[in-house]
């Protein structure tokens, strides 16, 4: 399997945060040593890839609370073996809103965020890790939100609010960094996550 393309978005890639940093590291050590990191069957840990979701003002993003795990998340899903990470998080988006994907906008090729976690064993799958790579996405959000069967509720939430729904340091970060978006600018370069 082709791993170059995420390799290289990898090692471009720069965060401020201290904790992110370990996991782009441990993540970059994953996908060199797994060529078929992109694949579910790889039992104790694969790729995945999700959306950062945000309004075209940049104060409400995308959340869904997820069916099978009971919580509220940002939209993604294994790859499945699809090496091109974007298309996976567009695919992703695309499903688990409802919204075609001619309607969705990748802000920026460059990585937004990635986590590292922990899926704990299921009636389907084992205890095993996401290495999960982000990117920021935008949505109109005055377009209808169907969702799929894969959610109770689909929804845009305001920054402010996101603990509220899910109070992970992950979505914290991003939640972050989304307030570092609105005062920069619509993109995010890899670098300019070292600025305010």
């Amino acid at each position: 399997m082709h791993r170059q393309q995420l390799l290289q978005l990898l090692a471009r890639y720069r965060t401020p945060y201290m904790e992110e940093a370990g996991m782009v590291a441990r993540t970059r050590r994953f996908v060199a040593q797994h060529p078929d990191c992109f694949n579910r069957e790889l039992m104790h840990g694969h790729v995945s890839g999700s959306a950062w979701v945000v309004n075209p003002a940049r104060d409400r993003v995308l959340l869904l609370h997820h069916r099978k795990l009971e919580r509220w998340l940002q939209p993604g899903g294994h790859a499945d073996g699809e090496t091109d990470i974007h298309r996976v998080v567009m695919q992703e988006t695309a499903e688990e809103s409802g919204i075609d994907m001619a309607q969705i906008r990748l802000l920026d090729d460059a990585i937004f965020d990635v986590d590292v976690h922990v899926v704990h064993e299921s009636e389907h799958d084992p205890r095993h890790t996401h290495f999960d790579i982000r990117f920021l996405l935008e949505i109109d959000d005055r377009l209808p939100l169907p969702g799929n069967d894969e959610s109770h509720q689909v929804a845009w939430v305001p920054l402010h609010q996101v603990s509220r729904f899910n109070n992970a340091l992950s979505l914290h970060r991003m939640v972050d960094k989304t307030r570092r978006v609105r005062r920069g600018g619509a993109r995010l370069s890899p670098m300019s996550q070292h600025g305010s």
